[in-house]
């Protein structure tokens, strides 16, 4: 039987609504907002994003956004950088720009505050502006104080604050199956709206569709709508990122104390992450957090408590363990290798996580970086994020890129693993001993089994678990 046409289905009323910012958030909210039924104007000041999105390219690596482009493009949602067209014509305006950091920690908000301003002059009837992006506490009131500044009364608008909780790499299937809707209104009114633009996934209709995009919530356990103050919502997705972040750099640090004491840290984390109270998630351990959100965020949110007078160096200590890790890394290499100088090494991952092609903060380009000027050769692949790479690292002075896994290896002294892709977890390990000039894998994001390497033949070190040597070379020594 063919499935029922999935413009049939949702019942709520839709609402238009202007995204303002095409990056991860603005383009993942707007194909999502009209996966659930509304009209959607997505804006940008990039006439040549524009012009890629209308033509269907999705610009980033992210998984089904290529399908609800290509369902949604030029109809229910339409791409232009007339801001003041969307204003007039949409019912609520989400802010999803970037907010990155400054030199002094901050989030710069100079976006925000350009998009509210622009907002203003086309401003004539009621809108609820929508903090999308990622913003610190009283960026609200900002947002407020800047429209009023350029005239606009004070009954014609209000100011909401909707965080978003996206993974990059399973950003769609987040924002439609998410764990929590956050909406932060300090008005009825506005909250009523907030509250129907997500009832498709509140009320469990969108879940009824056969051609939805799949994931843990579903008509009978739809996701929990959280009306919050703008302030607490505002706090809620800064303290969210800095908690993650945190159990990222606690266990990192567990991890170092295994590796003194020969214990292992994934048994470790185990035994942590079976307490309820705890949980498995983000006990992961690795060369440590990166991407657009969790340092951004963490250097944010401790910023925020220095100028509020909070003693948060608590947030210190975790981006403190963070740049430790990177370090304590590229010091495992040089304990494998002897010297760096002139080494050739194979380098497998460049994004920050498997699944998306975002280099930004990406811990693995930092420690390519530190091995470079360590005088090392190097051979990278990854299978997204290549492109991205070469605007930040040119091939060249003891760089090249790699056409795979296999092609990187091939004569380097050894490999090393800083990205958690699932493919570099199924390599043909037979292959890549054959393709090694040594057969040493220095794993920072610990893909296998030590006992395995050791039976393939490989001097195996890892994150936070004791080094493994070929069985072959145990026995021979042992035999003498």
């Amino acid at each position: 039987m063919e499935s029922e046409d999935h413009s049939l289905i949702i019942m709520s009323k839709p609402i238009p609504i202007a995204v303002v910012g095409s990056g991860y958030v603005g383009l993942v909210a707007a194909v999502c907002f009209a996966e659930m039924g509304h009209p959607v104007i997505c804006v940008d000041n990039d006439e040549r994003k524009v012009a890629a999105l209308r033509g269907g390219d999705t610009l980033i690596h992210e998984h089904y956004l290529p399908e609800l482009l290509g369902r949604y493009r030029n109809d229910r949602v339409r791409f232009t950088t007339d801001l003041g067209e969307a204003t007039r014509e949409c019912d609520a305006i989400f802010i999803a720009v970037g907010t990155p950091q400054s030199e002094t920690g901050d989030a710069d908000l100079s976006y925000v505050e350009a998009v509210a301003c622009e907002i203003a002059r086309s401003l004539t009837s009621y809108k609820v502006i929508v903090e999308k992006s990622t913003v610190p506490v009283y960026t609200n009131e900002w947002i407020s104080r800047a429209l009023e500044r350029n005239g606009v009364e004070r009954h014609l608008f209000d100011v909401v604050s909707n965080p978003e909780f996206l993974r990059e790499g399973t950003a769609v299937a987040d924002f439609l199956h998410p764990d929590r809707i956050v909406v932060g209104a300090d008005s009825e009114r506005a909250g009523a709206i907030l509250g129907d633009i997500y009832a498709p996934l509140t009320s469990g209709e969108y879940y009824q569709r056969a051609d939805g995009i799949p994931g843990m919530c579903s008509v009978s356990e739809p996701p929990p709508l959280l009306m919050t103050s703008t302030k607490s919502a505002e706090i809620i997705k800064h303290a969210s990122n800095a908690f993650l972040a945190l159990k990222i750099s606690f266990i990192n640090a567990v991890s170092n104390l295994c590796e003194a004491t020969n214990a292992n840290v994934e048994q470790v984390a185990r035994g942590m992450g079976l307490d309820s109270r705890i949980g498995p998630k983000f006990l992961r351990p690795g060369i440590g957090y990166g991407g657009s959100c969790f340092p951004k965020d963490v250097a944010a949110f401790r910023s925020v408590a220095d100028q509020l007078g909070i003693d948060f160096n608590l947030l210190s200590e975790v981006e403190k363990i963070n740049v430790q890790q990177k370090r304590r890394f590229v010091s495992k290499v040089r304990s494998a290798l002897w010297n760096l100088r002139g080494k050739r090494l194979a380098v497998l991952g460049l994004a920050f996580k498997g699944d998306t092609d975002d280099i930004r903060e990406s811990p693995a380009i930092e420690i390519v970086h530190m091995l470079l000027n360590e005088g090392c050769s190097i051979a990278a692949f990854d299978p997204a994020a290549i492109e991205r790479t070469r605007q930040v690292l040119p091939e060249g002075n003891n760089l090249r890129y790699a056409t795979d896994a296999y092609n990187a290896c091939a004569d380097a002294d050894a490999l090393l693993i800083l990205t958690d892709w699932t493919e570099f977890s199924e390599l043909d390990l037979r292959q890549i001993n054959q393709s090694l000039r040594y057969p040493i894998i220095i794993d920072g994001r610990n893909l296998y089994d030590p006992a395995v390497m050791s039976d393939h033949g490989f001097t195996y070190l890892s994150v936070g678990r004791p080094a493994v040597h070929p069985v072959r070379d145990l026995a021979a020594s042992s035999r003498a």
